[in-house]
Order: structure tokens, then C-alpha cells, then sequence
């Protein structure tokens, strides 16, 4: 009878320390989300964008650059005229055109193109091989335009060629980190993290940081405070292919991690002794 009080005493000490933790972890996290209860509304103001701006028309100036081609980058070049057959030709995937599987948005896709390779060229049907790094999307489409007529093998060729591989990568407190695949080629970075499902709570809005490779290989590193409307004029608003967003988190997600550090183990340690010591009466 003593055994079977204390084994079901031990099952409600459990109980009860299960749920002092988890109210323990609401009450932090409600502390955060009011800003540190400082009462003010400054804390309330960390975790909005844009503060203070009013109704307005902003002239930015700025527009989304069209991309230059780099090595590795992943094309895809449709070639179309009156006579489709004879257009079929350059529309078939040669020995040289690339296949991948790439993860996006948690769901693996696989896409073929051609593969930009580490001399800048591509392999492309009947025409051979074509140097496109360093070149516009545009400036490919008349290369390859001009050498189809030059050659007389097609009549008024049309060629459209679109990235296979646009794609941001979005890290840190978001509420779906990971690589995003952009199929209109064109982004801004509140467009990124929104498809990334937004900030967290603990992210810090006014330090997120952008990292860019260059045309050389040279990293730009670029620190963005989404609460200002100075990134809405600012040439990082929109983004290039393989940019990289980090949203770091502020010190009330440092010290709630480090809260629970310290204090799970004690917590588990003592459900454990208080188990044991039931099993054994």
C-alpha cells in the first residue's frame, strides 16, 4: 500500500515538474514577444518593419539588374522558327546538357539544362561550343540568333533562354530556412523572406546580413536593418543568384536557449531519481 502511494506521488511529482516547465517557457516567451514588459512599446517596435513611415511615394530609382551568366550557372535555350522541324534539332539535350536534382522548398525536383562549365562555355547542337560567361541573357540571345543566321540554318530563329539554378538562400531565425528556387528571376529580399515564412520573434530585424559572391569570386557582406525604408532604396533590395540571407538571432533567444541548457538537465535528472526510487518500492 505504501509502495503504490508513493509510486503514484512520483508519477504526480513528474506531472508537476513537467508543467512547471512548460509554463516557465510560456512565461519567457510571452515576456519576449511584449518587448521586455518595458511598457514603453519600444520593445513592441524591434519585431515591426519599417517604423514611422508615413502614407508616401518613394522614388527609389533602383531596378532589378539583369544577372551576368557565370560559370556553373544552369541555362535553359529553346530555339523556335516557321519550320519546326528543322528547329527540333537545338531543342534536343546533347551529350554535355546536365541533369540535377536540387532541393526546393523541402521537395526534391530534377531539371536538365545546360551547364555553364569552368571555362565559361556551354555545348550547344550544331553550333558547337558557345562562350557565354560574362554575358547578359540578352547578349547570349543575339550571339546565338546572329550564328544560326549567319549559317543559314533557320529563317527567323526566335531563342529564349531562362536560369534554371536563380536561386537565394534564406538561414536563421525564419520559420522555413533553406534554399529557394526563383522561377521569374527577378526578387526582393522581403520577397525572400516571406517565402521563407518570415522572421521569427527572435530574429533581429535591424542587423540581418546578406553575403553575395562577386563576378571574382570576392564575398560582399552587407548588413540590412529592415526597419528603416533606407532598404527600400538601397541596392540590396533586390537580390542576385546565390545570395545568402542570415537573420541572427537577438539575446532573448540566446538566453532562453541558455536557460534551458542549464536547467533541463536538472529537471530530467530529478524525474529520473523520482521514478527509480518508484520502481523500486
Amino acid at each position: 500500500m505504501i509502495a503504490r502511494t508513493f509510486k503514484t506521488m512520483g508519477g504526480s511529482l513528474v506531472l508537476t515538474f513537467f508543467w512547471i516547465f512548460l509554463l516557465t517557457s510560456c512565461v519567457s516567451s510571452g515576456h519576449i514577444e511584449r518587448g521586455g514588459g518595458n511598457g514603453n512599446g519600444k520593445g513592441s517596435s524591434k519585431v515591426a518593419y519599417f517604423n514611422g513611415i508615413d502614407d508616401a511615394v518613394l522614388k527609389t530609382g533602383i531596378t532589378a539588374s539583369e544577372p551576368v551568366i557565370q560559370k556553373n550557372d544552369l541555362l535553359s535555350i529553346t530555339v523556335s522558327s516557321d519550320n519546326p522541324e528543322a528547329s527540333a534539332i537545338f531543342n534536343t539535350p546533347n551529350q554535355t546538357s546536365y541533369t540535377s536534382s536540387i532541393i526546393v522548398a523541402e521537395n526534391a525536383v530534377t531539371i536538365s539544362g545546360y551547364l555553364v562549365n569552368s571555362d565559361g562555355d556551354i555545348q550547344f547542337p550544331v553550333l558547337g561550343t558557345v562562350h557565354v560567361a560574362g554575358s547578359t541573357k540578352k547578349q547570349v540571345t543575339n550571339m546565338i540568333t546572329q550564328q544560326l543566321l549567319d549559317r543559314k540554318l533557320l529563317i527567323d530563329p526566335i531563342v529564349s533562354i531562362r536560369y534554371l539554378n536563380f536561386k537565394v538562400s534564406v538561414l536563421g531565425e525564419v520559420a522555413r530556412p533553406g534554399v529557394i528556387n526563383i522561377p521569374n528571376e527577378k526578387v526582393t529580399i522581403l520577397e525572400a523572406l516571406g517565402l521563407a515564412g518570415d522572421l521569427t520573434i527572435y530574429g533581429k530585424r535591424d542587423n540581418v546580413l546578406l553575403i553575395r559572391e562577386k563576378e571574382n569570386g570576392d564575398k560582399i557582406i552587407k548588413r540590412i536593418n529592415l526597419g528603416s525604408e533606407e532598404i527600400l532604396s538601397s541596392p540590396y533590395y533586390y537580390l542576385k543568384s546565390n545570395d545568402v540571407i542570415y537573420v541572427e538571432p537577438n539575446k532573448n533567444k540566446i538566453a532562453s536557449v541558455s536557460r534551458t541548457v542549464v536547467l533541463l538537465p536538472v529537471i530530467l535528472s530529478g524525474i529520473s531519481l523520482l521514478i527509480i526510487a518508484a520502481q523500486r518500492l
